[in-house]
């Protein structure tokens, strides 16, 4: 996973003081960036073949709760520690922090130094490695939306999160005007991110008040998976640091339209080919492709949940926002779940348009993978696509609606079981559960305003 620092570049730097500070990071299970500032000789010295932290990071909730129903970690275990194994291979700068670097890790066992399963790192690489001995390589690319708010995050928690107000006071999609008055966070996070070795494209503007969206260049799974989450990180640094706030949640407001991570895929052979490309076939779909896709439609509802993993997640699969509500495909129509883009060209991949933008990137990628994996196992038909409005089509097969579903056929799936393990399944489907359990205690504003005086 290629950063843009070798180790004998990162200790030349920090042998002249430009760099003091290394960021040792492993990825939870909510997609975020947790670990240690160390002191760079310390971590040039020592840290760099490993450090420890409290396994209780692989089984907490967003608010860092430790949750009790899991089996891999529990107070009556005593929350010992994981091994953070650190991949010089993933070194990189970090611009928009002065004198910092960044390494991703491995989390492992403390006494076997084996990959943990249910790490979402661990998962991305081991669905990687199958397709690896097909002889195949994902190609894999996430797009990045998220709300820009005037005031800053400070500020807003002070006010109980309430009178939220969008930088902008218009729909910007694709809005130069309006975009050029917030180029004092977005043109860093450009910059600073290209910067740090991730290969930005561009951002722009997005359907909706204060709506931006991030665009990072394809490349392979791991890597894809890695941008993401920088990015994503360095989005509120930097937002942060200029007074201002954003909000990767997937749907903040009942009247506005939610915010997706659409994720574009292909499959490549060890010559550089894309296999998903045959130029004498329909639409130019190969077989492959056919079989790939066909999977990935058929076991939708069973991996949603790594796709749209709160409640709030469901709010945004709405009729008319662009955010799918069936699971069927279509040739260039932003209205199905799945739709096929680059048609008749080498850059021929499909969109799967279901994730939202709180989904984390390396389970969303492993488990999209899975699914395809399965349909060229299955050699899976290929339905015809469908046109037209698709959420008018009533025949299609509808996403789960809510989380409670999701983790009902998350529960449930056999494939989930035998590409990830009991163990891993039982875990992320425990996850689901306390997220349904604290809301199902929480009392809403929606609630309180309807029925205070009325009830």
């Amino acid at each position: 996973m290629p950063g843009n620092l070798t180790f004998d570049a990162l200790k030349t730097l920090v042998s002249s003081g430009e760099i003091d500070t290394v960021l040792a990071c492993i990825v939870d299970m909510q997609g975020r960036l947790m670990g240690k500032r160390f002191h760079a000789q310390h971590f040039v010295d020592t840290a760099y073949d490993e450090t420890h932290c409290c396994n209780y990071l692989l089984a907490t909730d967003l608010e860092m709760y430790t949750v009790e129903g899991y089996a891999a970690t529990s107070w009556s275990g005593g929350y010992g520690d994981y091994v953070m194994k650190p991949d010089l291979s993933s070194l990189r700068k970090i611009p928009w922090l002065e004198a910092t670097a960044m390494v991703m890790c491995d989390v492992q066992d403390h006494h076997t130094h084996k990959d943990v399963p249910h790490s979402p790192r661990a998962m991305l690489k081991a669905q990687v490695a199958r397709l690896s001995e097909m002889g195949l390589s994902p190609i894999m690319a996430t797009e990045l939306e998220f709300f820009l708010f005037e005031k800053s995050f400070d500020e807003i928690r002070k006010e109980g999160f309430r009178n939220l107000e969008p930088i902008s006071g218009y729909n910007e999609d694709y809005h130069i005007l309006q975009t050029t008055k917030e180029e004092d966070v977005l043109r860093p996070v450009r910059n600073c991110l290209f910067g740090a070795g991730i290969p930005v494209e561009n951002t722009k503007g997005e359907a909706e008040t204060g709506q931006e969206e991030l665009n990072i260049k394809y490349a392979p799974a791991l890597e894809t998976a890695e941008y993401h989450t920088i990015a994503k990180h360095a989005v509120k640094e930097i937002a942060w640091a200029k007074g201002r706030s954003v909000s990767f949640l997937a749907k903040w407001r009942s009247d506005k339209v939610g915010s997706s991570s659409h994720v574009h895929h292909s499959l490549f052979d060890k010559k550089g080919n894309n296999v998903f490309c045959d130029a004498k076939a329909e639409l130019g779909m190969s077989d492959t492709m056919r079989h790939y896709l066909a999977g990935m439609i058929k076991y939708a509802p069973e991996y949603t949940y790594f796709l749209a993993p709160y409640i709030n997640s469901y709010k945004r699969f709405q009729k008319g926002t662009f955010a799918p509500t069936k699971t069927v495909w279509s040739v260039d129509n932003r209205t199905a779940g799945f739709r096929l883009c680059g048609e008749g060209t080498k850059a021929l991949r499909v969109e799967c348009r279901i994730g939202g933008s709180d989904l984390n990137p390396y389970l969303a990628l492993a488990a999209l993978i899975a699914a395809g994996i399965k349909g060229l196992e299955e050699k899976l038909p290929l339905d015809p696509p469908a046109t037209g409005d698709v959420y008018e089509a009533r025949k299609a097969r509808e996403i789960p609606h809510t989380l409670r579903d999701a983790r009902e056929t998350l529960r449930k799936s056999k494939f989930l079981r035998e590409a990830f393990s009991d163990e891993v399944i039982e875990h992320y489907a425990r996850a689901a559960e306390w997220e349904i359990e604290e809301f199902d205690r929480a009392v809403t504003d929606y609630e309180i305003a309807r029925g205070f005086e009325r009830a």
